[in-house]
């Protein structure tokens, strides 16, 4: 077939003709169709090879993009050996709980043993589609689009429960449109790899609740004091509505405000069909009642402190808050709310008396610790009146001098020497003379001198002169050693002024080194904690405690036996209406800015430091008698009052080296079967070292 020609002509022409003119000079020629189809190929193929550039760049772009924002998403795949951090529960020795301790309140379930009504109200409220969508809305993100457009900032996040539990576990709460995207992604790969209820199960559980609640179990028990089974209507739909704004919405923040939010996810379940209306109108109407404060209060909280120090050194911290241990500790509930009582009784009567004489404080303050002897584990602890108000420990942590109960050191040091408690020592003014300094002349806290008396009438009356003779023979140095020995461990002065208690201890220490005497002469070292236990049930830690003899047996009960004497003859006059074997010593310092006694049972020893924490005076005459002895009677009165329940008290040891003699307390001569004297006492003595 022949092709066609076109014709093509072209007009050159003088541009000074006029238009009328003919064109004089036109050239002819004529163009190939080939040619024009070639030309026409050129041009698509040089469009295409644009398209083709222009959609390499975009999809290159786009994979970068797709890169920057994935390259460094979390591997879901940790979710199958997630395990949330858990709580460590602390119990007392009557195995009540005390405290939690955790990072997060977490205390994982399985969704079996969460309310139907818990769930399909989170549901209703949070993702209704839950059940239908891939992990993520489209619609619901569509709608989203448009009225953050329109707002012209984030008003609506149409996350899914699927993307909040992605964001929760893997990403941070900060609004931007990456992070949502990297939301949407981790949503979608988690849909492939779990099944709702698996998802549903973890977000339960992982979910904040606002007021330090994760999860639903811990958000029952702290807004209403219930496990999760216990659950009304209402209370379930009161924490399906929390997710959205857990701190706007908390109960123990805002009530009316998380009332009103209830009522809104009830009315989404009564629309969807969950409920009826009848249940829907009930439920509005139920009050809302909380759990009571003091149940979310930690009960033991000076002791729990205590204890957190040692369970960091032997589990770490990390374990502690996260792991879900279980410790067992030494601390009887029952006693610690005693001691709880004791104080608080004692110090508002102290307030007002000191009220009365015009003494302007911040208000007394007190501690009491007291020990098992048996076994050295600590029974209660109360390190102040308020723990909210100040949580110094002032059982454990401040170092006060203890006044006249050192002087028990004195008296055993000098028993352990082999000096009988019918010694006698001159109760009379004394001088020492002190090298570059004024001669130092102690004094009697009553100012008057009575002659020579024995150690055991000595001791019973706290006269300081012959405690500080006794401290001359024996040797300032001697007594510290013994008295470290005894557990004593702050700093003390190797000075005459020890007899007078003037190095300052704790309080720990001093009730520690008195559980000596009743223990026959054995120092156990004071604890708190029994028992770890990890989540799986094995046992990591067991307690061994570090146990030493620091003096001998007969001389712990002649000790004791003197001791005895401050209660029935001396100082301690007043706990004699427990009626009970019991033993111990007042003590007050200077100015009486510290009351203390200090004293134990066969079973128990038990100390009480009264002061001001700025080491201002109490005011006249409260000594220890008159301001910690009645704070120490009230504690071990119910202790002696449940041992009576159980049926039968023990006694102080005494061993076959010793022999009991009736002796005249003032003179220190054995009193005859047939002499009468209101003076006469039985004294224990080392067999071979007693009075004839």
């Amino acid at each position: 077939m022949k092709a066609q020609s076109t014709l093509v002509f072209l007009r050159f022409h003088n541009v000074t003709q006029s238009k009328s003119q003919h064109p004089r000079n036109t050239i002819y020629f004529f163009v190939n169709p080939k040619v024009k189809r070639i030309q026409l190929q050129v041009k698509r193929t040089n469009f295409l090879i644009i398209i083709v550039l222009f959609s390499g760049l975009f999809m290159g772009l786009l994979s970068g993009f797709f890169f920057a924002v994935t390259f460094d998403l979390p591997q879901i795949t940790q979710l199958d050996s997630f395990k949330p951090a858990a709580i460590t529960r602390i119990y007392s020795v009557e195995k009540k709980l005390i405290a939690e301790l955790y990072k997060e309140k977490r205390d994982p379930i399985p969704l079996s043993k969460m309310p139907n009504f818990l769930i399909k109200g989170l549901i209703a409220t949070e993702d209704r589609n839950f059940y239908k969508h891939c992990g993520v809305d489209i619609k619901g993100i569509s709608r989203a689009i448009i009225k953050d457009i329109i707002a012209g900032k984030f008003v609506e996040g149409a996350s899914t429960i699927t993307q909040q539990l992605s964001k929760t576990l893997f990403l941070s709460s900060k609004k931007t449109i990456i992070r949502k995207i990297r939301e949407a992604i981790l949503a979608l790969q988690l849909e492939r790899r779990y099944t709702k209820n698996e998802l549903l199960a973890i977000y339960l559980n992982q979910v904040y609740f606002g007021s330090g609640a994760y999860g639903v179990k811990s958000a029952a028990k702290i807004f209403f004091g219930k496990s999760t089974d216990q659950l009304t209507l209402s209370e379930c739909a009161l924490i399906a509505g929390m997710p959205k704004a857990p701190s706007r919405y908390s109960p123990l923040v805002n009530p009316k405000r998380s009332i009103k939010r209830r009522n809104l996810v009830l009315k989404q379940m009564f629309k969807t069909g969950i409920i009826s209306k009848n249940d829907y109108k009930n439920a509005c109407k139920e009050k809302l009642v909380l759990a009571n404060r003091s149940n979310r209060q930690v009960k033991a909280p000076y002791f729990i402190d205590y204890i957190k120090t040692t369970l960091e050194e032997i589990v770490g911290s990390t374990a502690l808050y996260q792991q879900g241990l279980t410790v067992y500790t030494t601390l009887s509930l029952d006693m610690q709310q005693t001691a709880d009582i004791a104080i608080n009784k004692g110090l508002d009567q102290l307030d007002k008396r000191m009220k009365k004489k015009a003494i302007k404080s911040a208000g007394a303050q007190g501690a009491l610790i007291s020990i098992d002897i048996k076994t050295g584990g600590i029974i209660a602890m109360t390190g102040g009146k308020n723990y909210s108000k100040s949580s110094y420990n002032r059982a454990t942590t401040a170092k006060r001098q203890p006044g006249s109960t050192f002087k028990a050191f004195i008296f055993a040091l000098a028993i352990e020497r082999n000096f009988p408690q019918n010694s006698l020592l001159l109760d009379a003014p004394i001088s020492f003379k002190m090298y570059g300094k004024k001669n130092w002349r102690p004094k009697n806290f009553s100012n008057n001198y009575k002659g020579e008396m024995t150690f055991r009438k000595a001791l019973a009356l706290s006269k300081n002169i012959p405690a500080v003779r006794l401290i001359e023979i024996l040797g300032p140095a001697s007594l510290v050693k013994f008295a470290h020995s005894l557990g004593i461990k702050s700093h003390l002065n190797a000075n005459l002024s020890l007899a007078l208690g003037t190095s300052e201890v704790t309080l720990l220490e001093l009730t520690a080194a008195y559980a000596v005497f009743g223990r026959k002469g054995e120092y156990i070292e004071p604890f708190g904690i029994t028992e770890i236990i990890a989540s799986n049930g094995q046992t990591i830690w067991r307690v061994k405690p570090r146990k030493k003899i620091v003096m001998s047996r007969p001389g712990a009960a002649i000790i004791t036996n003197m001791l005895q004497a401050v209660i029935s003859e001396g100082t301690g006059r007043k706990a004699k209406i427990l009626n009970k074997p019991s033993a111990g010593k007042t003590g007050t310092t200077d100015n009486y800015k510290d009351a203390l006694f200090l004293g134990f049972s066969p079973e128990i020893a038990t100390g009480v430091w009264v002061g001001l924490d700025n080491n201002k005076t109490l005011g006249r005459w409260e000594t220890g008698a008159k301001a910690a002895l009645p704070i120490w009677i009230d504690f071990m009165a119910k202790y002696f009052t449940d041992k009576s329940s159980f049926g039968s008290y023990q006694y102080f040891d005494i061993p076959d080296e010793i022999v009991q003699i009736a002796i005249n307390s003032t003179t220190g001569l054995p009193v005859t079967k047939n002499e009468k004297t209101r003076n006469a006492v039985t004294a224990f003595f080392r067999k071979g070292n007693e009075p004839h």
